[in-house]
């Protein structure tokens, strides 16, 4: 017998085991999948963001070409109810109806009012212009602030409000106290921009019914089919062990695909009413109005500190915009910032208050970062204002707030316990790389000669809460389901190994880490290891992908549950080498019996002798096969510090980012390959917010944006070179030691990009840019700034 060669796979820069299939055209896109008798869905979507539907005929269409059925929603009603909100974040939320296809009235341009069946996508895409429909407008509902007031119109009338909530928190002292004995107060506001996701792969559903047994397969581009199922179920009313979610190849989502979303309710409705297979398939422009946005926000900002720069207390106060209706998430996704408004930073004092306000827009909800981005973007604005204010270098102002790596594991005045982090070591390793000092000073050089191109230095330093799980922490946010997350690995005769996961991957490289993860735990063969995903009959427990979660939690059961199988076979080896369960020692894959290494069994031996069963321990199962919940404790809490060069033309207002450099830590790193990939796609989109992205609608509630030529997104010709590093501090919360990587480059970099843009026109009287910083927004920031105090002052030098 010979000893296994099984290199350690943790920390191994593995290629991708996901990427032949991508790259050679083997997918199984939602859009690929074709079945015998299969028909087409188009929706007919409202032009208008509010009105009454007057009147409403299907009929015509029915004598289109290729039709086979139409349905208005009042047809579908008696078999639809309310879409989902799974976060009532107060005992007095308003939450109002939110049905599948409009009945009587509807809320934002794209609202569905209408559905086509047809032989295929072109005729349903067709007839949709024969349905007629006379709708009577109604007043849209657009500025935040202004629908607040008492005599705002409603965007749900019987609700009597356009308030959907009031979140309040409060900890530390009093902050008005705070005030009082403070040197410096400060008052800044800050608009978050709505978002629209771009996933490569538009969003698409194919349901399949078998009428025999009433059950239904559907296929869905999602980023959560145990979620799924479980809504369509409430939604539909079909049992939820009647339904099969299916979550194939999935082309990107960036929480645009953490949802449950009409247009599947209806075509389970569809396929139920007709008996036959539906699919239905967004264009571009239509997800542009009818997949859910992102962000969308004013942030009223307060900070009170000392002439010294030490930040006594934060005090903010968000109006959010809901859009039409609360989807699975739409309320909580502002909140999850309240618990990261303070950052890395010490304080004595902080006050929260997010209002949520319903308007003719479509709905927002988790997008990247979800809350996070939001609030590290004000926070790390505010710190650069503050530093400009006492005269301190924004980098010299942070390091007197920051929780210093002795302090770990620290109680933040938001209630969270960061468990681990080295602010310290991360922000020098991002200096050194950054060439800081000599940036600065040519600054100086620059600013003296009053050059008319000028240089600007961002600094962003963030902390974000990820591995979205602990249940008892859901519970008290009112969330309605648990955090946990399931795996299970089966070892098979032939010694090869199927690690069943309930997180579903959507690009993040889940099938590679995952047989990183089992591969060193089992001792066996990265390419032994195969991962079974997405499927919730291959796959039945869950709780899906999203809030950077997936390794910190998803791949911690995988090794929980890797554990078990090794903990299962030693009993097995110690029977088969008879000796002790003590005196067996694991490594590489082997059992064998300390003081005597020529008596050894590899576990893939193990795995065919339990399938015999021939001899095994008495009373024992005769499998390896192992399964692991696992709810974590805490959330896990990368960190790290971006920093940023532009270039800004004064003349012009265009802005060229010269050189970025982000240090992360996001704990054990399980692929610096995948790490690095991660990073760089959270660069690019929180660059893009900063620079780009803006859903812009006009003043009757049309989206103006609606089509790629409108919205702008980045191409890599638009981004720089990045250069990337990491510290590790492990995280002391989940077996891996890992933190999360998903969402920290969009968290980060968004305000680091402001910042420069700030930093370089601050010596002409300019303190903020609103996003996305277009060429002519920058170009007017400098015509109507008022007169700047001296640079020193404003802490440009």
């Amino acid at each position: 017998m010979t000893d296994q060669a099984v290199e350690r796979e943790v920390g191994r820069a593995r290629l991708r085991k996901e990427d032949a299939r991508l790259i050679t055209g083997q997918t199984n896109w939602t859009d690929n999948i074709t079945v015998t008798g299969l028909l087409h869905l188009a929706i007919l979507r409202s032009p208008m963001a509010h009105a009454r539907i007057e009147r409403l005929d299907v009929s015509p269409a029915l004598e289109r070409p290729g039709v086979v059925a139409a349905f208005s929603g009042r047809d579908l009603a008696a078999g639809l109810g309310s879409l989902p909100c799974a976060w009532p974040v107060t005992e007095d939320m308003v939450l109002p109806d939110h049905p599948p296809v409009a009945v009587d009235e509807v809320r934002h341009a794209g609202d569905p009012v209408a559905v086509v069946v047809a032989r295929d996508r072109y005729a349903a895409a067709d007839a949709l212009e024969a349905i007629e429909v006379d709708y009577e407008p109604l007043p849209p509902v657009l500025d935040l602030e202004e629908a607040l007031a008492e005599d705002a119109p409603l965007v749900h009338a019987d609700k009597g409000t356009n308030r959907a909530y009031v979140w309040p928190l409060r900890t530390g002292e009093d902050f008005e106290a705070v005030k009082q004995r403070a040197d410096v107060v400060l008052e800044r506001r800050y608009r978050q921009q709505r978002l629209i996701p771009n996933a490569m792969e538009p969003r698409a559903v194919v349901v399949t019914p078998l009428a025999a047994s009433g059950e239904f397969t559907v296929y869905s581009s999602t980023q959560i089919p145990h979620i799924l199922r479980i809504m369509l179920s409430v939604v539909t009313g079909v049992p939820e062990h009647k339904l099969r979610v299916i979550a194939p190849d999935v082309g990107g989502g960036f929480g645009s695909k953490l949802q449950v979303y009409g247009e599947e309710a209806i075509a389970v409705e569809v396929a139920r009413r007709l008996g036959r297979p539906v699919k239905w398939t967004e264009s571009r422009s239509e997800g542009y109005l009818a997949t859910h946005h992102g962000r969308g926000m004013i942030q009223d900002i307060e900070i009170a500190a000392t002439r010294e720069g030490r930040l006594l207390g934060l005090k903010v106060d968000l109006i959010a915009d809901m859009g039409a209706y609360l989807m699975l998430v739409t309320p909580g996704t502002p909140i999850l910032g309240a618990f990261m408004y303070p950052g890395i930073y010490k304080m004595d004092s902080y006050e929260f208050s997010c209002t949520g306000v319903f308007t003719t827009r479509t709905p927002t909800d988790a997008y990247r970062g979800a809350g996070r981005p939001e609030a590290t973007y004000a926070i790390e604005r505010v710190m650069d204002e503050l530093a400009a204010e006492v005269g301190l270098d924004p980098v010299e102002v942070r390091r007197r707030n920051w929780i210093r790596h002795e302090e770990f594991p620290y109680a933040s005045i938001a209630g969270l316990t960061y468990d681990s982090g080295n602010y310290e070591a991360a922000t020098d390793k991002a200096l050194a790389l950054f060439g800081y000092d000599d940036l600065r000073a040519e600054q100086r050089k620059r600013n003296e000669r009053g050059d008319g191109v000028r240089l600007g230095i961002g600094v962003s330093t963030y902390t974000e809460m990820c591995g979205l799980a602990p249940s008892r922490v859901l519970r008290d946010l009112r969330y309605s389901a648990g955090g946990w997350e399931a795996a299970s690995i089966r070892m098979l005769p032939t010694g090869k190994v199927e690690v069943v996961t309930g997180t579903s991957p959507h690009g993040q490289g889940h099938v590679t880490c995952w047989s990183q993860i089992a591969a060193d735990v089992l001792g066996v063969p990265f390419e032994d290891v195969e991962v079974l995903h997405g499927d919730t009959r291959t796959a039945p427990q869950g709780m899906d992908t999203y809030g950077s979660r997936s390794l910190v939690v998803g791949g911690s059961a995988v090794h929980r549950a890797a554990e078990k199988v090794v903990d299962k076979a030693r009993k097995v080896a110690a029977h088969l080498l008879e000796a002790s369960e003590d005196d067996l020692e694991f490594k590489g894959g082997v059992f064998s019996v300390k003081g005597s290494p020529e008596a050894r069994r590899t576990i893939q031996e193990i795995a065919f002798e339990t399938f015999t069963s021939h001899d095994v321990p008495d009373g024992m199962e005769p499998t390896l096969n192992s399964e692991y919940l696992l709810d974590p404790e805490n959330f896990s809490y990368p960190h790290g510090t971006h920093l940023c060069a532009v270039e800004v033309d004064t003349e012009t207002g265009q802005t060229r980012i010269r050189s970025y450099v982000c240090v992360d830590d996001v704990g054990r790193v399980i692929n610096p390959v995948i790490v690095e990939g991660q990073v760089h796609g959270g660069l690019a989109q929180g660059i893009a917010q900063a620079l780009y992205e803006e859903a812009v609608y006009d003043a009757e509630g049309n989206l103006v944006s609606g089509t790629m030529a409108d919205y702008l997104v980045p191409s890599a010709a638009d981004l720089p070179e990045f250069v990337t590093d990491r510290t590790e501090t492990p995280a002391v919360s989940n077996p891996l030691g890992a933190k999360g990587v998903g969402e920290a480059g969009t968290i980060a970099s968004t305000p680091a990009v402001v910042n420069a843009i700030v930093d370089a026109l601050r010596p002409l009287g300019v303190h903020d840019v609103r996003m996305p910083c277009t060429p002519e927004r920058v170009w007017e920031a400098v015509r109507s700034a008022p007169p700047a105090r001296s640079a020193q002052k404003e802490g440009s030098a």
